[in-house]
């Protein structure tokens, strides 16, 4: 009876130590809570006061980057244009090249410029990009931007911002800008004198920089100003320009980097300043005493919070330290499962900071894998385009320079028709050339250029040989690889009949065979042997010598990479009887969708094809 006795008492005693444990550890744990909780409090209201002001210089240094960044660019657009289109060509002698070099460079950064313009000493327009009407007598050596740059002739000057008022728009919109202005040297048919050339960029970009740091409403904000005090971006702008609302702006530019206290309309407050290097503009942030106080209000919540829950789970730590350890384990089990089952759920990210750390891990891994696969898709599509741009940029220019000549050789001689057709047959050449850029176009107007490149080399040999186009209207509306018949042409006339006399013939054919597109350039000169046709299409340094530049290999490379390895050239040859080169390219109707699909390095095949004819016909018949 009594070992019975001792046996229960021991089987007591345990729980009774534990639950001593427990209390004690409760009480000590809630106590430190208590006295941590005060001496946070204290201690973290400077604290938290020095991190709102180190955040807030983070913010103001990152955001001057940004600023920075933003208007060096905008120096070397006008660098550029000073040293590579202005000084390099006389304006007299090299204007189109000027108005091309600068439609370059606006073309390129016009997501953020307004206009380019230059104007000589005297304040009238020479040039300007995009190409407008200049409003009547907009008296530019009058306004501020002009004024400055003749004052400090070796600076570049930055305006306030202000609304473009030099040219008209045909959409009647005004634009808010910030003009960069300089003294450049011009030269006019050989003599040098001064202009001012003028860089309007649009004010959107740095105003939609300022609104991102604003966004925060907790009576904290920042604005942009000038040397002078002149406001250039502020929350308030509205308020400040009708007079309701006022900012100590005039102080704020004669500080120097650095945190100032300050006393404004009776409000304490703190004033981070940081300098905008290039400009001498000031970015402030202003941090009312207001803002310090209500983050103590949270704070002192927080901790109250914060010890009331920890007193609510050291009551209960018993009752669900099993269920906070095993429950966020298997959701995430269940929802790696529902992932690798090809189902694409949220993984699980919660429990203990072990197990929130392994969920991140997981889905970030899982974000890393789709990422590196869209990654691998997109750098394979990149490097297509940039074989297929660097193959096309190997056309040289000398034709262009050929045929200048030769039109001012028939200008010399009064040969003025010959003349006007040289001219309107090398604009056709260059507009199908140039094809907004693009490098998927129709056969139609591939043929056109080859027309017109043909038409001007009769001219130059004198029509001393004949060409003949037999080309299936059917073909016309089918997608090609631009600039690919010239290349031919050219070989069959260097190579071909240009030593012939009146005997020589190019025929050029187009017919649809099937599901493909077969293109040929056929001469009666002089062909080739059989170990020339073998190397023609692999070895490129072996036609070269007088011809575009680029050639059958390059053709062929071309039109392979665009649609794929199973087409390209076929090169057929006999010594003293002539030479036929035939391009093989699918058979896709041209729409804007395919070229862009082209275009994008995605090879459309026989199926989608055939799916977009039923499409089409389908489309046709409703």
């Amino acid at each position: 009876m009594k070992s019975k006795y001792l046996k229960k008492l021991k089987k007591i005693k345990p729980r009774e130590i534990q639950t001593t444990i427990m209390l004690a550890f409760s009480i000590v744990s809630i106590s430190i809570m208590l006295i941590l909780g005060i001496i946070l409090y204290l201690r973290f209201s400077n604290s938290a006061r020095e991190e709102t002001i180190s955040s807030t210089q983070k913010l103001m240094e990152q955001t001057g980057e940004n600023l920075e960044a933003y208007l060096m660019s905008m120096r070397q657009i006008s660098d550029t244009v000073y040293y590579n289109v202005i000084k390099e060509n006389d304006f007299e002698n090299h204007k189109q090249e000027i108005q091309s070099g600068m439609n370059l460079l606006y073309e390129a950064n016009k997501e953020n410029l307004r206009s380019i313009a230059l104007y000589n000493d005297y304040g009238s327009l020479i040039a300007a990009e995009p190409v407008a009407t200049q409003k009547e007598d907009p008296d530019v050596t009058s306004q501020e931007w002009y004024l400055k740059a003749i004052e400090e002739m070796e600076n570049m000057h930055f305006s306030t911002p202000h609304i473009q008022n030099l040219f008209n728009d045909t959409a009647q919109s005004y634009y808010w800008v910030i003009s960069l202005s300089r003294v450049v040297e011009l030269t006019n048919q050989g003599l040098s004198q001064s202009g001012v050339l003028l860089v309007d960029m649009d004010f959107s970009s740095i105003s939609r920089m300022m609104k991102q740091i604003n966004e925060v409403q907790n009576g904290q904000y920042y604005y942009l100003c000038d040397s002078n005090g002149e406001i250039i971006y502020h929350p308030r702008q509205i308020q400040i320009s009708d007079g309701i609302y006022d900012e100590n702006s005039k102080e704020a530019s004669a500080y120097k980097d650095g945190v100032y206290d300050e006393v404004f309309q009776g409000e304490n407050r703190k004033v981070v300043v940081n300098t905008i290097s290039y400009t001498g503009w000031k970015l402030v942030g202003v941090i009312p005493y207001s803002t310090f106080n209500r983050g103590m209000v949270n704070i002192r919540y927080f901790v109250a919070i914060l010890i009331l829950l920890m007193t609510m789970m050291l009551v209960v730590i018993n009752r669900v330290v099993s269920l906070r350890i095993s429950s966020p384990i298997l959701k995430l089990n269940d929802s790696v499962r529902e992932y690798e089952a090809g189902e694409k759920p949220e993984i699980y990210i919660g429990g203990s900071q072990e197990i929130r750390h392994l969920g991140y891990s997981i889905q970030k891994s899982y974000e890393q894998i789709e990422d590196l696969m869209k990654k691998i898709v997109l750098e394979e599509n990149e490097r297509r385009k940039s074989e297929l741009d660097a193959l096309q940029s190997q056309i040289h220019p000398h034709f262009l320079y050929n045929t200048l000549e030769s039109i001012t050789w028939m200008i010399e001689g009064q040969r003025n028709d010959e003349a006007v057709f040289m001219i309107s047959q090398l604009a056709k050449l260059f507009r199908i050339s140039l094809s907004k850029g693009r490098t998927v176009i129709t056969i139609k107007d591939e043929l056109q250029h080859a027309q017109s490149y043909m038409n001007i080399q009769k001219v130059r040999y004198k029509n001393s040989f004949s060409v003949k186009f037999d080309i299936e209207e059917e073909v016309y509306s089918y997608c090609t690889v631009k600039l690919i018949l010239q290349p031919l042409l050219e070989n069959a006339i260097n190579y071909g009949v240009s030593s012939m006399e009146d005997s020589g013939e190019i025929v050029v054919t187009g017919r649809r065979k099937g599901d493909q597109i077969l293109l040929s350039v056929a001469d009666n000169g002089l062909g080739m042997s059989e170990e020339e046709v073998a190397f023609v299409l692999t070895d490129s340094n072996r036609i070269h010598k007088h011809g575009s530049g680029v050639g059958m290999v390059n053709v062929n490379s071309r039109i392979q990479i665009l649609f794929g390895k199973e087409y390209g050239l076929v090169v057929e040859s006999e010594l003293d009887e002539g030479t036929k080169v035939s391009i093989c390219i699918p058979a896709i109707p041209y729409t804007e969708e395919n070229r862009k699909i082209l275009e994008k390095g995605h090879i459309i095949n026989k199926e989608e094809i055939m799916d977009r004819k039923v499409q089409e016909n389908e489309n046709e018949e409703g």
